[in-house]
């Protein structure tokens, strides 16, 4: 097949039609085609600017070229960026000690991708079960919630509800139960002698910014506490500033099992994730067990703890507390038939349009217009999720143009 060579300078349409013909159709992107971004801030092929109100679904907390986490990337870069885990690097140790003491954990699994850090806190669970609880061989369990979203692996569809990961992807691996989330009594009822772990989102994400009802958390410790099941909080999204605190569960002030992280730990610049637990827990791994070859890189460490040093200030989770708040003031006095719900928590929030409305992408696209990106989920849902950088006169810009348009 001969293919020409693309011009030189694209306008955004021909960048769109060159990705529609040569890539495979698994997302439906809004169609702008960003090529430069600042802060919150971006700019798309054909010169138009935008206020970013997604941040890459929170793997850009810290905002678009962020300059310190450019920097430590920019020196790693000159240094060495790949040995794979065969010899030891002088990033990882660092890192993982700097990110247990983070998170008041012992020890760290580092991986790339968010859903591999699902999947290798799904092996540490089954693991820990058999070899620490005693669990029959090839029986291990483990209780997740309806409406989850923590990636679309095989086995991680193999327990989500959403037709659209899981229709014609199976046979799907056992090993699973699915209970309503929130639902404390749910839980209780679920846990059997064959249970390891419960794998919960402190706040679902994809299913439109749903926060549990208050204790839940709380009630969560305690009954993985009473019956011997590890609590996985997957964090990925909600953690490291979104929520206003450093993880979603400090809300509640608990502690889970094992914490896993991704997005905003790579600072927007490269995958990163990581499980992190106890010695304990994590001494089920031997090597060859488990392992990834970037998993741990040099390069993805040097920005990761560049990361954590900046968490480490609180500077973050601060202004996303304080504006947070300002969020949804602004957001609950729009009175609108356009407007169902508002719910969320820090900067990170879902609106509900009703059907009666037309769908959230209608309003996506109405926005855009305006120069605000923000993407739906779940039909109904327009979520918000502003870089943690941005400040209250860049949201009070925002927040007029959603009043704007859903006052219309």
């Amino acid at each position: 097949m001969n293919a020409q060579a693309p011009p030189i300078e694209m306008t955004g349409k021909q960048h769109i039609d060159m990705v529609e013909t040569f890539a495979a159709p698994n997302y439906h992107p809004l169609p702008i085609v960003v090529s430069k971004a600042n802060g919150v801030w971006v700019e798309d092929a054909d010169g138009h600017k935008y206020m970013d109100m997604l941040a890459a679904y929170s793997a850009v907390n810290f905002g678009h070229g962020h300059e310190g986490i450019l920097n430590a990337a920019r020196e790693q870069l000159e240094k060495v960026t790949l040995t794979s885990r065969a010899f030891h690097n002088d990033q990882l140790g660092p890192f993982a000690h700097e990110l247990a003491e983070l998170c008041g954990m012992e020890a760290i699994l580092p991986m790339n991708t968010g859903a591999e850090g699902v999947e290798t806190a799904i092996k540490t669970a089954r693991r820990w079960g058999y070899t620490k609880k005693g669990v029959p061989a090839d029986t291990a369990k483990i209780i997740v919630c309806h409406n989850n979203f923590h990636g679309r692996t095989t086995t991680i569809v193999s327990f989500s509800n959403d037709p659209d990961c899981r229709e014609n992807f199976g046979p799907f691996t056992p090993g699973f139960e699915s209970i309503p989330y929130g639902d404390i009594d749910a839980l209780r009822n679920a846990i059997d002698d064959h249970t390891v772990a419960f794998l919960v989102e402190p706040i679902q994400g994809e299913a439109g910014i749903i926060v549990p009802p208050e204790g839940f958390l709380t009630q969560v410790r305690e009954v993985c506490t009473e019956k011997n099941i590890l609590f996985i909080a997957d964090e990925i999204q909600s953690g490291l500033g979104r929520t206003g605190h450093t993880f979603a569960c400090d809300h509640e002030n608990v502690k889970p099992d094992i914490y896993i992280l991704g997005k905003a730990l790579g600072g927007g610049v490269m995958p990163v994730s990581a499980i992190v637990s106890s010695r304990e827990i994590l001494s089920v791994f031997t090597p060859g067990s488990h392992g990834s070859t970037f998993g741990g890189n040099p390069l993805a460490c040097a920005i990761a703890r560049k990361v954590v040093e900046i968490l480490k200030t609180d500077c973050y989770q601060k202004n996303s507390r304080d504006l947070g708040e300002h969020m949804f003031n602004r957001l609950n006095a729009i009175k609108s038939k356009h407007v169902e719900d508002v719910h969320g928590r820090g900067l990170w929030a879902g609106i509900d349009v009703p059907k009666s409305s037309g769908t959230a992408r209608d309003f996506c696209y109405k926005l855009r217009e305006e120069g605000i990106l923000c993407k739906d989920t779940h039909e109904q849902c327009i979520r918000i999720a502003p870089p943690l950088s941005i400040n209250k006169e860049e949201l009070d810009w925002a927040m007029d143009r959603f009043e704007k348009v859903l006052s219309e």
